[in-house]
């Protein structure tokens, strides 16, 4: 199975993602209108663990969506090629983040409603953190 190209490159992927968690502050204190973290790390850590979960579970089975910053398609199974996919996971930025260093468990973010998951593959608690 082909593996889609890096559009990020790993050493600037996990340097975002060093500086998401040296100054991430947890959801439920950040003001809103205040982030913690420029935008553009943000940004760059969410594709770049975007494009690690496809190269460590490459497929076409799961569409995980982390709006406005990024998707992917992963994990091994039928292939959807029309509509919307039946197996899809979706989370803010911040969820994303914490779930992919390991501040917050898969089941931990399910249970409070921090990630919608639809569909028989939508669990990637074997994959997370990263």
């Amino acid at each position: 199975m082909a593996v889609a190209r890096r559009r990020i490159d790993p050493a600037d992927g996990q340097a975002a993602l060093n500086e998401w968690a040296a100054g991430a502050v947890p959801p439920s204190d950040a003001a809103p209108t205040v982030p913690a973290v420029p935008r553009s790390v943000i940004a760059t850590a969410v594709r770049y663990s975007l494009e690690e979960v496809t190269a460590r579970a490459p497929g076409n089975s799961v569409e995980v969506r982390v709006p406005p910053f990024g998707v992917t398609q992963c994990v091994e199974g039928p292939r959807h090629t029309r509509g919307t996919p039946p197996n899809v996971i979706e989370c803010d930025a911040a969820t994303w983040l914490a779930m992919v260093t390991g501040r917050l468990s898969w089941a931990d973010a399910v249970e409070a409603g921090r990630v919608a998951a639809s569909g028989l593959r939508a669990d990637l608690s074997a994959l997370l953190p990263l």
